[in-house]
């Protein structure tokens, strides 16, 4: 099916053959009608799944220019890097439009955007946070709000922002149209949907908490201090254009970033202790190709829309099992093939265990070619006083799987 068949408007239909994309995606096909028909929408969708032209496109359709600069579009976001993401695109869709796209996000200046809002904008992009700030100020009016988008509601969720959404919702007109979009669907996030919604949509393109197909998932069982030297010979040995890393830490970030670029390799970090120049300095050096890799923590890397990613290399397994599935999605998007390895330690067992258990499918383990690993459990024993402790063995059995 052509963009054409959903309705578009020539000026939406120019933009999104100069962005260039030719047909829309499933979410796209079920979400846009929706949309036009004034509905509420509750979507269960993954990022590369092409969500946000999903509501992006008929909403920008929706706001005919009118008369001065009315705020009449709020789209909330739980990250900076998702709220920058998801304001490019509105401007990419919205070129041959008069609308004007506001952002705001914590982390810089307050001065600039309240000069943009003072101004008017007829969409504003906005981390809850942030935009609390600039209420609580007097620099947002919502009387004439027509559209609220909550975007990775699951996210919001995980880092607290919760509280903070639901105070922004009671500012709001009740009379609105509300759309949900949430890769995972925790009570919580159901709770919220059956108190915003009205007669919603429920659109889901995928099933809940399961990974994108197109996406190669396995193992490689291997201790800690041994994970830098298999990463890097993975990096000489393999095929691995760009490759994004997650790590639990900043300091496990920052120190494996080092020992990568030791090694001969282009790698930049990406934490919450960066600033937010030098983070999108580090996001426009991986987009380009300048980096190879990008190691990440969670909250950093959540919500990033880069074309071409690879690779995804869960250098520590996620401790929640929700995490695994955001962080396997930055890869294989829009339909195209990805890998994603996870490197685990045998304290980390339960740890993939339950990721199996959300999946509903086992991820294989796998040997690395060229490449022997000591045994995981090879670790110098540690005497306190006249005891000794030694890790727990992982233990295999004959046919090679975790037992």
């Amino acid at each position: 099916m052509p963009f054409a068949q959903l309705g578009l408007v020539p000026e939406l239909l120019r933009a999104v053959k100069h962005a260039g994309y030719e047909t829309p995606t499933p979410i796209q096909v079920q979400a846009i009608p929706a949309v036009f028909a004034g509905k509420d929408l509750f979507g269960c969708a993954q990022t590369g799944t092409g969500k946000t032209a999903a509501f992006a496109l008929p909403i920008l359709q929706r706001l005919k220019p009118g008369k001065g600069r009315r705020l009449r579009a709020l789209i909330l976001t739980p990250t900076r890097e998702l709220a920058v993401q998801v304001a490019e695109s509105f401007g990419a869709y919205g070129r041959f439009l008069s609308l004007r796209i506001g952002l705001v996000y914590g982390g810089v200046s307050l001065s600039p955007q309240e000069n943009d809002l003072r101004r008017g904008v007829d969409v504003l992009v906005a981390t809850p946070g942030r935009l609390m700030d600039h209420m609580s100020r007097g620099n947002v009016d919502f009387q004439h709000l027509e559209f609220l988008v909550l975007d990775e509601a699951d996210r919001m969720l995980d880092m607290g922002f919760i509280d903070d959404v639901k105070d922004i919702i009671r500012t709001l007109p009740k009379k609105r149209q509300t759309l949900l979009f949430s890769a995972t669907m925790p009570y919580a996030i159901q709770r919220l949907a059956d108190e915003i919604l009205r007669d919603p949509v429920g659109i889901e393109v995928t099933r809940r908490a399961t990974p994108v197909e197109t996406v190669r998932q396995t193992v490689h069982c291997v201790a800690g201090w041994d994970k830098a030297k298999l990463l890097n010979h993975l990096l000489e040995n393999q095929v691995m254009s760009q490759v994004l890393v997650f790590t639990r830490t900043r300091r496990g970030a920052e120190t494996l970033t080092r020992f990568l670029n030791e090694h001969g390799k282009t790698a930049a970090s990406l934490h919450g202790d960066k600033t937010q120049n030098e983070r999108t300095k580090a996001l426009e050096a991986f987009r380009s190709g300048r980096y190879s890799v990008l190691v990440a923590t969670d909250v950093a890397a959540r919500g990033l829309d880069i074309d071409g990613i690879s690779h995804v290399v869960n250098y520590n397994v996620p401790e929640t099992p929700e995490n695994y599935v955001h962080r396997i999605g930055r890869t294989a998007r829009a339909g195209e093939a990805g890998d994603a390895i996870t490197f685990m330690a045998p304290e980390e067992t339960s740890s993939l265990r339950a990721i199996e258990q959300l999946i509903g499918q086992s991820i294989p383990e796998e040997a690395v070619e060229g490449y022997s690993l000591p045994p995981p459990v090879a670790r110098p024993v540690k005497r306190v006083g006249t005891r000794v402790f030694r890790p727990r063995r992982l233990l295999v059995s004959s046919g090679g799987r975790r037992r």
